[in-house]
C-alpha cells in the first residue's frame, strides 16, 4: 500500500506556484493531511527497515524529517517554503549533514537521494583523509562497486586545490583525497511517490550505498 497519492503531488506543484506565506496557512490542512502525516509515517517505515542493517539507528520520525520552512537570512530566494519534504536517517538524523546517513527528498519533479558524508569539519576532514590513504584498495573497491556505479555513477563533492604534505604521494594514486566531501547521489521519477514500490526502490539505492558509508564511517571511529 502507498504512503501517499496524487494530492501530494499535487500540493506540491500548487505550493511551487503560490510560494507564500497566506496561500500556504490557507492551505494548511491539506499540507497535515496529505503531506506531513504521511510522510512521517513513510519516514518511520524507513527507519525500521534501515534499522535491521543499522540497529544503532534508533531516532523517531521527526528527529529525521527536514522543516518545510527555509532558511531565508542568507538566502536570495525568499519564498519561505521548501517545494519538497525531505529526511535524514542516520544515527544523528537531521542534526549533523556530515555523517553518513541515507537522505531522501520528495517532491513533485520527483525524488532525490543522497548519502556520504556531506558537510565535513576540518578535524573530520583529516581523518578521512587519513583513512582513505591508509586503505587506498579498499576505498577504490567500495566506490568501484558494480551496484554502487550502477545507481549512483561515483563519488561527487568539492575539492581542495591544495592539500597538506602529508597527503601529497596519496592523491596522485587516489585524486578523490583532495575532496571537501565525500557524497553520492540519485534522482528518480515523481511517479514512483504513490507506487506501493517505493519503499523498496529506495532500500535498493540505501543498500547499495551502503558500502561507501560503512568505509567512511570508520573516519568517526578513529580517535
Amino acid at each position: 500500500m502507498s504512503h501517499f497519492n496524487s494530492h501530494f503531488i499535487k500540493f506540491f506543484k500548487d505550493l511551487s506556484k503560490n510560494n507564500s506565506t497566506e496561500w500556504f496557512n490557507e492551505n494548511r490542512k491539506t499540507y497535515e493531511k496529505e503531506v506531513k502525516k504521511p510522510f512521517s509515517g513513510f519516514v518511520e517505515e524507513m527507519i525500521a527497515r534501515i534499522q535491521k542493517h543499522e540497529p544503532e539507528v534508533k531516532i523517531k520520525a521527526s528527529d529525521a524529517i527536514m522543516r518545510i520552512n527555509k532558511d531565508i537570512r542568507f538566502s536570495k530566494d525568499k519564498t519561505p517554503y521548501n517545494t519538497h519534504v525531505g529526511a535524514n536517517i542516520s544515527v544523528f538524523g537531521k542534526k549533523d549533514k556530515s555523517y553518513p546517513g541515507f537522505y531522501f527528498q520528495l517532491s513533485s519533479e520527483g525524488i532525490t537521494i543522497y548519502g556520504g558524508a556531506y558537510a565535513v569539519e576540518n578535524d573530520t576532514l583529516l581523518k578521512i583523509r587519513k583513512l582513505i590513504a591508509s586503505d587506498l584498495k579498499g576505498f577504490s573497491a567500495v566506490y568501484n562497486d558494480k551496484t554502487f556505479k550502477e545507481k549512483f555513477g561515483k563519488i561527487q563533492g568539492e575539492q581542495n586545490k591544495r592539500i597538506p604534505p602529508e597527503f601529497q604521494s596519496a592523491v596522485e594514486k587516489e585524486p578523490l583525497i583532495a575532496n571537501k566531501q565525500f557524497f553520492y547521489s540519485a534522482t528518480l521519477k515523481p511517479d514512483l511517490i504513490t507506487s506501493d514500490k517505493l519503499s523498496e526502490k529506495l532500500m535498493e539505492y540505501y543498500q547499495a550505498g551502503k558500502k561507501v558509508n560503512d568505509f567512511l564511517k570508520r573516519a568517526w571511529d578513529k580517535k
